[in-house]
């Protein structure tokens, strides 16, 4: 990985400024670097083993970047490359640099970062934009919601029948404090109507004022479409915490299963 880094910078034309982060799993790797005209930058690197590199993930930010830059509050994409090396493949991506902190450090949202009225004013503008942009990109499938959802909730997956594009994968640790910038668009795709709302609801549980704000914010979770956002939402996330992670938000995730079901 960081050889694949330093021979990525190089092709774009960086250098890389900060130390490196390291991302989920350690399948990402990234930096801020500075290239000579556009100056800072934020260099992501992309690893996959060579028969794996395709679909939603691999693609989903320049994708992204094609329906959504200019349109909303995400970074730009400036460039790609890609190269492989002992059966992985590697993805570049060159994007603006966002000098705005996070809300939070993780997903799961621990304080509240009360953010003001604009705040959300601005959220729900661009999810408004962003949910009826047309895509053939898919986030959710209604075969996984018929397998998992019993096994998880011990009951059968609702039938999906509204459908919206969504960020996929919308938490504080992807929005910024400010503005907010929405970050990382590699799971954008159509989804149930409310999943966006679903899911910064489901992150921000252990924060009941911010959980709040979330509902006041976006009506849509009252609806019975978010309801069934919501169910699915909990199963992903229960299932992601039955493989280890963010085990200490699965009792408020049941809790808030059993209010929607």
């Amino acid at each position: 990985m960081r050889r694949a880094f330093t021979r990525s910078a190089e092709t774009l034309g960086v250098e890389i400024a900060d130390p490196e982060f390291w991302g989920w799993h350690g399948r990402t790797l990234s930096s801020r670097a500075e290239h000579p005209e556009r100056g800072s930058c934020w260099l992501r690197l992309l690893s996959a083993p060579q028969d794996k590199a395709a679909g939603k993930i691999w693609e989903g930010n320049r994708q992204g970047a094609v329906l959504f830059d200019n349109r909303v509050h995400k970074p730009l994409l400036h460039g790609t490359t890609e190269s492989s090396s002992d059966g992985y493949a590697y993805q570049a991506e060159l994007h603006e640099y966002v000098t705005e902190p996070a809300c939070s450090p993780t997903p799961v949202l621990c304080t509240d970062p009360d953010p003001p009225t604009s705040w959300w004013d601005s959220l729900r503008t661009d999810l408004d934009h962003v949910h009826a942009v047309p895509t053939d990109r898919v986030a959710v499938r209604q075969e996984w919601v018929d397998r998992t959802v019993p096994r998880f909730l011990g009951m059968p997956g609702p039938r999906i029948t509204d459908w919206a594009t969504a960020h996929g994968d919308l938490h504080t640790a992807n929005l910024t404090a400010a503005t907010p910038y929405l970050l990382d668009w590699e799971g954008f795709g159509l989804a149930p109507v409310g999943y966006d709302a679903a899911m910064l609801l489901a992150y921000s549980l252990l924060v009941p004022t911010f959980a709040y704000r979330v509902r006041a914010t976006f009506p849509v979770l009252m609806t019975e479409p978010g309801r069934i956002a919501q169910i699915i939402v909990i199963t992903e996330l229960l299932q992601s915490a039955s493989r280890g992670d963010h085990p200490k938000l699965a009792p408020a995730l049941r809790a808030l299963a059993s209010e929607a079901s």
